[in-house]
């Protein structure tokens, strides 16, 4: 039942952010009488959906749930009252919601009405599931998963800064699911000058989803009148120096972030984002950011296409300013799945010490 409970959470990944992904099944033993997900930002909550599919035979049932039902009235009302109210029986939860608002107060009040209430069932992938929610609440900033597309060689581009296309379609659609799911697509403003991405969510067939905000570093604005970044309905936000005085005609938004030995503060980037509800940020920008970020500790995620065709040790690096003397001191990565998408070969991988 648990498991069938993620399955309809994960169905809200493009859809619910920042809000986590939920999935809640109502059941009397093995018979499910309703199910259902958080399908929106603003809209009701899994278990609601699940209750309204249950009616009657909600009355003495066990809810699955995926994360702690609410107790507080945000957009919605609170879960847990729903519950209380439908007369379900047994609560089974995967997880307790760390969100401040919530954090132990839905299961109280469910323990206090006399429910049996049960945690911890399936965490490990309840906890997998919303990786960026998780990371948002707890650390105070999004998870950040790094795109890179490169050759045998581990070239991503040739020395003129020539990259389209080293991977071939499937790859190039499975990157847009990917974008799907961010908060944020953040870029440099070298990628800009250069490669000119547009940084949007092109799905085929047509899907929803919540178009995540594109970002750009750009410390001096360099690339504050140009660029297809600045096209179409996704919103495009600016990080700037703060000595920087911006164009008076300026109208897209902007917001300046602290600057050290002129490099952007990276950890300082991911706490705005996170400020902004930022859950999971997809990166998608050269050698020199990818590789600050990874000099930094702050990858938690590698998505690594790699092509069957080899550029020469002219072309560009995976990753630069990277000062690694030794084997001792190389970055290990664990690979978390692989996958092969047309005549490319998808890598995922997180950092082994994490």
């Amino acid at each position: 039942m648990m498991a069938r409970a993620l399955r309809l959470a994960a169905r809200g990944a493009w859809t619910t952010k920042p809000n986590p992904m939920v999935g809640c099944v109502i059941a009397h033993g093995e018979e499910v009488v309703g199910e259902g997900w958080h399908q929106r930002q603003g809209g009701p909550h899994a278990e609601v959906f699940a209750l309204q599919a249950a009616g009657a035979r909600a009355r003495g049932a066990t809810a699955y749930v995926t994360l702690e039902p609410c107790n507080h009235t945000g957009r919605t009302g609170p879960c847990a009252a729903a519950l209380l109210e439908a007369g379900v029986a047994r609560v089974v939860g995967a997880m307790r919601d760390p969100f401040p608002q919530v954090d132990g107060a839905g299961f109280a009040r469910l323990r206090e009405a006399g429910v049996v209430v049960e945690s911890g069932l399936m965490e490990a992938q309840a906890r997998a599931l919303n990786l960026g929610f998780l990371s948002r609440i707890e650390r105070g900033r999004p998870w950040v998963r790094v795109k890179l597309a490169c050759s045998l060689d581990g070239r991503t581009a040739m020395a003129s800064g020539e990259s389209k296309w080293i991977t071939g379609e499937a790859a190039r659609a499975d990157v847009m699911r990917w974008r799907a799911r961010a908060g944020a697509i953040l870029t440099g403003a070298g990628t800009v000058l250069v490669d000119d991405p547009s940084l949007t969510v092109r799905l085929d067939p047509p899907q929803e989803f919540v178009a995540p905000l594109r970002v750009v570093l750009d410390p001096g604005l360099a690339t504050i009148a140009r660029g297809k970044v600045r096209e179409g309905d996704a919103p495009t936000l600016y990080l700037h120096a703060p000595d920087i005085k911006p164009p008076r005609e300026l109208s897209a938004e902007r917001a300046h972030v602290p600057v050290k030995g002129g490099m952007f503060d990276l950890p300082a980037v991911l706490a705005l984002l996170a400020q902004r509800g930022v859950n999971e940020v997809h990166v998608e920008a050269g050698a020199t950011l990818a590789g600050a970020l990874l000099g930094a500790g702050l990858v938690d995620e590698l998505l690594l296409y790699v092509a069957p065709v080899v550029l020469g040790d002219k072309a560009r690096p995976l990753f630069a300013g990277l000062d690694i003397a030794s084997m001792a001191q190389s970055l290990r990565m664990s690979i978390v799945d692989q996958r092969q998408l047309g005549v490319d070969l998808r890598l995922r991988m997180r950092p082994a010490t994490a």
